[in-house]
């Protein structure tokens, strides 16, 4: 599955639900959560069962995030959305693990009572809006049931440490952010799934999202999160290898083609990383292509 973009569209929106059916991304994420107010919550989840089940002659991947795992609402949009079998459902605030364990047992009573495949429906947990959870992202090398990526956020844990600003002077992501940013790639690439950075906030900078989104990928990220339609075309081209990138990780694994442990190309030694690297970019567009059909 080719997971580079995900796009927040707020599930209380005609509108917004009616234009993201045009959308290039390759994950929608109809939102039950925080761009919802909680008196529309029972109305974005009756549009968002909808349009689930309307939706279902290919193009994005469909997910929805649903309200913290415990709370009244996260059981109402449980028993309202999974009967309609989204792709994923992104899991805000979650402690540990342990959470999306106890999720798991109550999708799977679910997924039993409405005929569906078990364990159809993946997850993804906002694995670092509470200290705790910061604390606890080591944990994931032991991966729970359905997961399938792992991403993070920035401004709920502000809000959870108190933080006047999660920037530096300079607009970066200050030190405790960029080290949480770190710790959720790793944590994905030690469960063996998707690391999926965060959103670029400014949706009118294509510029800084272009420069952001290509400094995730060199970093191992394989997909990002979207605010607004116009930020999907810039993530997909970020994590997408070029064509220069696939020509020349064509011309490592030539270079290998007499099966030494070693080679040479362009005046540089390669060894064994560079190749499994290389046989990654040329899977990756392979699997890019077949998807854009």
């Amino acid at each position: 599955m080719i997971l580079r973009s995900f796009l927040f569209v707020p599930a209380d929106s005609e509108r917004k639900l009616a234009k993201a059916k045009s959308s290039r991304a390759d994950a929608l994420i109809l939102d039950l959560e925080d761009a919802v107010a909680a008196d529309k919550r029972p109305a974005a989840r009756a549009l968002a069962r909808d349009y689930l089940q309307s939706e279902r002659s290919g193009g994005a991947s469909l997910w929805v995030r649903v309200n913290p795992f415990g709370t009244k609402d996260c059981k109402e949009d449980l028993a309202a959305i999974v009967a309609a079998a989204p792709a994923g459902i992104v899991v805000p605030k979650p402690d540990t693990p342990d959470v999306l364990r106890a999720l798991d047992r109550d999708l799977s009573a679910l997924e039993t009572k409405h005929g569906l495949p078990a364990r159809g429906i993946a997850v993804m947990p906002v694995a670092s809006e509470t200290p705790v959870a910061a604390l606890t992202l080591g944990d994931y090398r032991n991966p729970p049931p359905r997961l399938a990526a792992i991403t993070w956020g920035a401004e709920d844990l502000s809000a959870a440490l108190g933080a006047v600003t999660n920037r530096d002077d300079d607009g970066r992501f200050a030190f405790t952010y960029r080290m949480l940013r770190s710790m959720c790639l790793l944590a994905a690439k030690a469960a063996g799934v998707e690391p999926i950075d965060t959103l670029f906030a400014d949706f009118r900078d294509t510029a800084g999202l272009e420069k952001y989104a290509r400094a995730a990928q060199r970093e191992g990220f394989t997909g990002m999160l979207a605010i607004h339609p116009d930020q999907v075309d810039p993530i997909n081209a970020a994590f997408s290898p070029s064509a220069a990138d696939v020509e020349h990780a064509r011309r490592v694994v030539a270079a290998f083609a007499s099966g030494a442990g070693v080679a040479s190309l362009d005046g540089k030694m390669l060894d064994q990383p560079h190749l499994k690297q290389a046989h990654h970019v040329i899977a990756r567009h392979e699997a890019i292509r077949l998807r854009s059909g």
